[in-house]
Order: C-alpha cells, then structure tokens, then sequence
C-alpha cells in the first residue's frame, strides 16, 4: 500500500523513531502461536514419496497430508498445528524448504484487436498440409476462476479441467449460489479459443480450465501450484495463467513451478501485474524467468480526455470494468462531493460527479451519485498513481477513474470558480497501458514483461452467453497464449524456448507520445506480431540479455546467447549497438555463418568506462542481429550497485487466531538491515507500540503472528511497516479496524 503524504508528514514530524533506527530499543522476536492451525508447503529432496511422508506425520496427530507436488515443484502440503509442522521440518531430512501457502488473485483492471497483432494474417498463413493455422490439436489450460463451458462460444472447444478449489472434476466459473460469482477464466477462454459469435486467436484449440481461484477470484499458492501441476499430467501444450500477486521475486514457489514446467516442454504464458505505471511493480508469477510474462498494451481505440481549467490540461479517463460508455461530449459542471456518501451527494443533477476513492466500494458511490441525479462520475484515486476498479449491479451513468494527482488538480479548479470540463476523444493505439506493471524483477534484476498484447477495452465471452469489455494484463496474456498456438501448430517440431524467441524477436517496438521507444522493463521485446513470428527464419534466446549490477569503472560481466538458422539457407550475420552509451564499452560477436539448421552460443560482454550518466539507475537499450534485410532486436539492461528497487513489498495484516493477536505476511525482496512494524491510533496518530522488529533479516516471505500490549484499548489502527538497506528506507501502510 502507498502512503500518503499527509501522514507521511505527520509521522515524521511527530515520531522520529521511525525514521532513526538507533533510537530503536529492540525487543527479542516473538513466536507464532504453537497451536495455530496453517497449510504449509514443503519442498524435498527428489520427488516426495507418499508412504514416507505418511510414515513421519503418524507420530504428529493434528497433520493431514493435502498434495503432492510433482510435475514442476517437488514436495507437499500439509495442515496441521505450528509446533507439530515444526517438528515435521526438523525430523524429515528430506525437506530442503518451508513456504507459506500464500494467496493469488486475478488481475482485474470491443471485439479482439486480431487484426493490429496479425493474427487474421497469421490464420490465413497455411502450413504443408494446407491447413488453416487455428490452434487446431493444441491443448492451452487456462489455470484461472474456471470457466463456463456451457458458452455457446466455448462449448465447442473445451475438452476438460479439474476443479483445486473443490476438488473435484467440474471446473465451472464461481456460481452466484457458491458465493461471489466470477467471470473472469471465461472471459480468458474466449480471448483465446472462442469459436462462435466471437472469434479468439486460436478458435479450434482445445481448451482445458483448472479451477485454482475459487470465489471473487482469490485462491492460494497450494491450488495454483496443484493446477499446474495437473496441467503437466494432462499433456498440455501451453498453460495461461491471468493471476498474480504484489510480490516481485523470482524465488517463490509457483514462479519456479512455471520454469520446471516449461523445461518440461509447456509454454506457460503469465500477466505481468496490473501495478503499473512504475518501476518494480511487476508480480509473481509474472516474475518467472522461463515464462512469457505479458504486460498490456492499448488497441486501436478512442479514449476520453478532460479539458480542465484554462490551462485546457488534458486528464485521461479510464472505465470502470462494468462501465457504461462514455458518451457525454458538452461542457458540463463538475462538482466535488467527498467520498461520494449519501449524505455528501447534494447539488449534482446535471453534473459530473468528483469523488474520491475510499469507505464506500465504487458501486455504492456511483449508485448515491446516480440516485442524486449526476450524469457521470469520476472516482480519483487517494494513493499515488490511477488505478482499477469494478462495478457490481447495473448502473445507467459512467463511471471513470483517474489518478490522485489529477485528482487534485480538478479541486483546485474548483475552489478557483464554477469548473466546467469538456471532452476530447483521442484514437490510441500501441501504447503501454498505464496500469501495466513493470520490471524489472528484484534480485535476478531480469527484463520484465518479456512482451505486450492488447490489454484495453478488450471484449470477450462471459457467463450466461454474454459478453463484455474487460481491461488489464489478464486480457493480454491470452492473446500470447492464442499465438503460442498458432506458431505449434505450424512449427510442431519447436520447443518452448523457440517459440517464446519467435514471439519476442519478431515483435514491434513501442513508442511513447513523444515517440520515443518505451524503456525494456516496460514493454519488453514489444507488441506481438504474431504472422511475422509464424514465418521468422532466425531465433535469437535468450530474447533478452540482463548483465546484472554493473555500476564501477572497469566492472565487466559476459552472457551467452543462441542463434539458430530455421530456414533451409544459408544465412550470413553480424551485431550491430542501436544507441551508444558513452558509460558502456561492449565486446561484440565477429561476423558469421550458419548453415541451414545450424545454431551458435556467442558471448556477449559489457565493460564500464566511466559512472552512470546523469545519476541513471540502470542502462537499458537494444542489440541488432542483421541478416541482409532482417533486422531482429535484443534487449539489454545493466543494473546500478545499488538501485531504488522496493526494499518491502507484498504487506498484509489482519487480526490474528486469538483475541489481541496480529499476523502479517511481508516480503523482503533483498532482505533488510533493520525491518519493523509500528502501530498507531488512527484517530489521534498516537504511536501505541512496536509490533515486531528486527535486524540484518535475510531475503524472502516473512510471516508472524504477534500479540498486542495495548489490545484492550484500540479500536483502529494504523499499521507502518518499513524496511532498511543499503541506504533506502520504505514504508508500506495499512488500516485495520481490530474490534
């Protein structure tokens, strides 16, 4: 969670000692409960052997064995009580790991934008047999909320699945019966093998949903982990998996599933987080290395702008998924009516509606503001950056977000005289969505997204035979999933590797709107053209090159790289810098040769002549591999010593097992020289006491549950958590109303 900078002020003024770890008196480190009751995952030694572990956990009465995990993550999870699970870890040697079963949800955020990706192309493109290329004989599994296969759209190609979240053979979609219903796996399925009134990118392959985010589109790290798991039992070509967490680490357990099934020959496709738009926010599994992580894109679509104030500044308008459209074209009035509660939503018929995010859930702002006769709304976010949002209901206005910056810049028009704005409608097509995460990834420092798909206003099949416009990079994960198909189907001899460099290697590089190229961690290789990736001649993999923390003059490092010759010629290449850097020298390839079939390793090396310009916390650009007119791009990223990269990230607090009692789950991505959580009264700001601290903690999830001194006077809280290193503090923040 981002702080704001009203308390942020407050806290430093008033408590010092959150800022000055020496004046910390710290306490020794309290234990979880003994006898909570958790799903712990354990890891092993070669594949876990059921008879052996059954064997150890007789002696231990409270644990169940749950899973074995043995496709692409070696080990099980169990339940049971923390002291029996402790004793399990420290008598079974062949336990090499211990996880928290943490949780994943779904990434949420006008007819498939086929055309701009070059999949129509690409369907027409006919192999030797003269087959059409529509995914036909290719099994995608879509590890998700399930799906509804009794679509009209969908019936036709789905062939199966398993249910992790009940366990058992039926993956429907979450039904309103069973609790918040989803929609959000089917509209997935129809991005990629839609076949009716919707046509997705791979309309005749065969579609197979596990069922691993139960309802309102939340599972946990077991069923995502026992998803893939059975997707590698049951054959599957390529695995899509739109979900994601806030953790940035390569070291968690479903990110290495996806790479051990990959090296099993799967091709598993990942959304890349909807955190954007700055650095560091891309998510596991997104953070796979082996994965194709898909950051979002825009298609070729009109989106509305504000004209604000006489300075005529531009304020872009992004749809609530479940939205009405905008259509409002006047000048209208605006007025500011706090956080949209009834009793604040007076004297707005006729106007748009400025709300703030907070309290009430979107759906009830809209609907107070509707009711009060508001022709349109807009929600601004109270955290830095826009965000995304979901409407519940059917609602009859528009209902749009924008960031808290802009936000602020409308109240202040406001409080100058009467604001009316009017609008603009610009075409956009090809640029990084604002909600898009970035990389690149914490402590590997690797390029992340590896590609972009469309991701905006993407139309799809829903339950109930209908259809919607949904946003985010869960929809452009699919549209990579459909392409992997297409490029199986007519290179059925390809690994995954080499179709994950097809994809990358032949994609467009984007540009931002003052047509300069998008940074690699945040568009990756570029958008997929999915024809040019079907006919590439050349493969280039890894698709892109991170050399790792390179900051002192004189520091050097080396990476291989793979060229092969797909073509039946022989084919002449060299190496060529798009840009020079004037801190970076570079050891390139000799001009060569290869035959038909024939692939190279090369060695590619980096040298430092001088500091990082500017005060640049890393260097990014791109290699060109020439062959006479083919020109593919490599992009590369070196990494400064000592980068602002988040030092905590992936908070959560909730009220503990036991009355008084808090646990919190953080992730530490490099470790901390001095981490702690501090609590205070929310109505006063009033620190109250040190929840938990500690110092020179090692990287990875941390989870504890600890007792309250002050319990029995709190009744909201704010809860600080903050992490130190290598110079840079961060703070991440939390509300919870305890009683």
């Amino acid at each position: 969670m981002r702080r704001t900078i009203l308390f942020y002020c407050l806290v430093f003024l008033f408590f010092p000692q959150l800022v000055s770890a020496k004046a910390w008196n710290i306490p020794p480190l309290p234990s979880p409960p003994l006898n909570e009751e958790v799903v712990m995952i354990f890891a092993t030694k070669g594949r876990p052997n059921k008879d052996e572990i059954e064997s150890q956990i007789k002696k231990l009465p409270s644990i169940r064995l749950r899973t074995l995990f043995t496709e692409t993550f070696e080990g099980f999870s169990v339940r049971g009580k923390r002291k029996d699970l402790t004793c399990l870890s420290q008598a079974y040697r062949k336990i090499t790991a211990t996880y928290e079963n943490n949780s994943f949800k779904v990434e949420e955020i006008k007819q498939s934008p086929l055309t701009i990706i070059g999949a129509e192309r690409a369907q027409r493109y006919y192999d030797l047999k003269g087959n059409p290329l529509t995914g036909k004989r290719i099994k995608i599994g879509i590890i998700d909320t399930g799906i509804d296969y009794a679509h009209p759209d969908l019936r036709g190609n789905f062939s199966g699945g398993y249910d992790l979240v009940d366990r058992d053979s039926n993956p429907m979609e979450t039904l309103k019966h069973e609790g918040k219903p989803t929609m959000h796996g089917t509209h997935v399925a129809g991005i990629i093998a839609a076949n009716g009134q919707m046509k997705g990118v791979a309309p005749e392959a065969k579609i197979y949903a596990y069922r691993a985010l139960g309802a309102g589109g939340s599972g946990t790290t077991e069923q995502v982990l026992a998803a893939i798991d059975q997707s590698v039992k049951d054959k599957m070509d390529i695995i899509n998996l739109s979900l994601g967490s806030n953790i940035n680490g390569p070291d968690l357990p479903i990110s290495m599933a996806l790479n051990h099934a990959v090296r099993k020959g799967i091709i598993a496709v990942t959304s890349n987080g909807n955190s954007g738009p700055n650095m560091w926010t891309v998510g596991t599994p997104g953070t796979a290395t082996e994965a194709i992580s898909v950051g979002a894109s825009t298609s070729l679509i009109e989106v509305p702008y504000l004209s604000v104030g006489s300075s005529n500044n531009l304020i872009k308008l992004t749809p609530l998924i479940g939205s009405v459209k905008w259509k409002l074209i006047q000048s209208y009035p605006v007025k500011y009516i706090g956080l949209g509660k009834k009793s604040e939503a007076l004297n707005v018929s006729g106007k748009i509606a400025l709300v703030k995010r907070g309290e009430l859930n979107f759906s009830e702002k809209v609907k107070n503001a509707e009711a009060a006769g508001a022709i349109a709304v807009i929600i601004f976010n109270n955290t830095k950056g826009n965000f995304q949002g979901k409407l519940e209901g059917k609602l009859n206005i528009p209902a749009m977000s924008i960031s808290e910056l802009d936000g602020k810049k409308m109240i202040r028009e406001i409080k100058k005289s009467s604001l009316f704005v009017s609008t603009i409608l610009k075409k956009e097509k090809d640029f990084i969505a604002d909600f898009s995460s970035r990389g690149p990834v914490t402590m590997n420092w690797e390029i992340k997204p590896d590609i972009t798909a469309p991701g905006v206003a993407i139309k799809s099949t829903i339950p109930n035979r209908s259809y919607m416009e949904m946003q985010g990079t869960s929809m452009a994960a699919p549209y990579i999933a459909g392409a992997a198909a297409l490029i199986k189907q007519a290179h059925p001899n390809w690994n995954s590797n080499e179709i994950k460099a097809a994809i990358m290697n032949t994609a467009t590089t984007l540009q931002n709107e003052k047509r300069m190229p998008y940074r690699v961690f945040e568009q990756g290789a570029g958008r997929i053209n999915i024809d040019r990736a079907i006919r590439a001649e050349t493969l280039v993999f890894p698709g892109s090159l991170t050399f790792g923390v390179l900051s002192k003059k004189y520091d050097k490092n080396k990476r291989n790289i793979i060229v092969k010759n797909m073509s039946k010629e022989m084919k002449q290449y060299h190496f060529e810098l798009l840009k020079y850097n004037r801190s970076i020298d570079w050891k390139l390839p000799l001009p060569f040769t290869l035959k038909p079939g024939e692939k190279r390793i090369l060695t590619i090396e980096a040298f430092i002549k001088r500091d990082f310009q500017n005060n640049a916390e890393m260097i990014d650009g791109r290699f060109l591999l020439v062959e006479k007119e083919e020109k593919i791009k490599i992009p590369y990223l070196l990494i400064k010593e000592k980068p602002s990269y988040p030092r905590i990230m992936g908070f959560s607090i909730v009220p503990g097992d036991q009355e008084g009692f808090l646990r919190y789950e953080v992730y530490l991505p490099m470790g901390a020289e001095e981490f702690g959580i501090a609590l205070f009264d929310s109505s006063t700001l009033k620190f109250i006491e040190y929840l938990d601290v500690g110092r020179n903690i090692g990287p990875g999830m941390k989870e504890n549950q600890v007792k309250i001194k002050n319990y029995p006077y709190i009744n909201h809280l704010i809860v600080v958590s903050f992490a130190r290193k290598n110079g840079q503090e961060d703070f991440l923040t939390h509300t919870i109303n305890y009683k």
